[in-house]
């Protein structure tokens, strides 16, 4: 009888066990304080990462993907204090707020922003206005293994490990699903442009029907966005007036009509170029815009596609006048 019950305590310990040691690995996975980090990112986040692709041409999963590993899921000081998720150093183009914090070398300058969604914007602008990073506009939007490596090549960390470090947050939280131009149906991202009063471009635009750009040559409708209702282009570097008027089918006049500007200081890389008039005000939802230090009317004009003759009428400002920084600048 003794030995029976032994028998029967030991196999209740093995069954025991047994159900523990399946259970825990489950537990384990999806458990993880990373995984939870990540998927409350990419809910909060997600949504700026593809207005911000939409409208420079950024890859949505790249910026996700880079503000999560430099910002440690928003966790890191920079990010917390300075609402700085992309480590950004200020170099001297920045007239902003700055943070002082240790990085490659003690007490390093970094760019202070006062809301997380300043520092997605001013990330793209950064890639976008930067020479190095010109010839990762030239890859597909898709194309984030090619993003990854060009920005490691480029010099935007020095981890030898960067390009991996991106491709690999990228695919194990499916963030290439952003690069389609929508927040992912399983996420829910928050609207952080428009009638919240918050600062930002709120621009929903994005890549032109293949059907609407039938009149452009192949590779020149792969290059075409869409911003208010208004196509456009982001000047390359081989980009010349000639090429342009060829490739999408313009007119001598139409460029200079279109960007209200001389075509001389249109053509710089990076540079958002119009194919089609602006219209009289922004899209519904985006009421203003705060101007940044030396940030002129015509910038304005040209980040929210408006006329800059209406603009100035909106803001009851006189024609060839600029804004002081910190003004706002209402767009309807």
């Amino acid at each position: 009888v003794k030995m029976m019950r032994n028998i029967l305590i030991y196999a209740c310990l093995g069954v025991i066990l047994a159900v523990t040691s399946c259970r825990t690995p489950k537990l384990a996975v999806n458990a993880t304080p990373e995984n939870h980090a990540a998927k409350e990112y990419i809910e909060r986040y997600s949504g700026i990462a593809v207005r911000e692709m939409n409208r420079t041409g950024v890859p949505a999963s790249i910026k996700l993907a880079q503000g999560m590993v430099e910002s440690d899921y928003g966790r890191s000081r920079l990010a917390k204090v300075a609402n700085n998720h992309f480590g950004i150093k200020c170099h001297s183009s920045w007239r902003g707020p700055v943070i002082h914090h240790d990085d490659d070398a003690r007490d390093e300058c970094f760019r202070k922003y006062n809301a997380p969604e300043e520092s997605f914007r001013d990330h793209s602008d950064f890639l976008v206005s930067g020479s190095r990073y010109r010839s990762l506009f030239n890859l597909k939007p898709t194309d984030y293994k090619g993003w990854a490596r060009g920005l490691k090549s480029a010099g935007y960390a020095t981890n030898p490990a960067y390009a991996e470090m991106l491709i690999r947050t990228i695919e194990a939280n499916g963030l290439h699903q952003f690069d389609l131009g929508k927040a992912g149906s399983s996420f829910t991202s928050p609207a952080v442009y428009g009638s919240s009063g918050r600062t930002g471009t709120g621009v929903e635009s994005g890549r032109v029907n293949a059907a609407r750009g039938s009149r452009y040559t192949p590779s020149a409708a792969s290059r075409v966005m869409s911003r208010n209702r208004v196509e456009f282009i982001i000047v390359s570097e081989n980009d010349t007036y000639e090429k342009i008027n060829s490739d999408f089918d313009l007119l001598s006049w139409e460029l200079e009509k279109y960007n209200e500007a001389p075509i001389e200081s249109l053509l710089t890389p990076g540079n958002v170029l119009y194919l089609q008039p602006k219209r009289k005000r922004a899209e519904p939802g985006i009421r203003y815009h705060i101007t940044r230090e030396g940030e002129t009317m015509h910038r304005v004009s040209q980040l929210y596609a408006i006329k800059l003759q209406n603009l100035y009428k909106m803001n009851f400002m006189n024609e060839g006048t600029d804004p002081e920084s910190g003004r706002r600048i209402n767009l309807r």
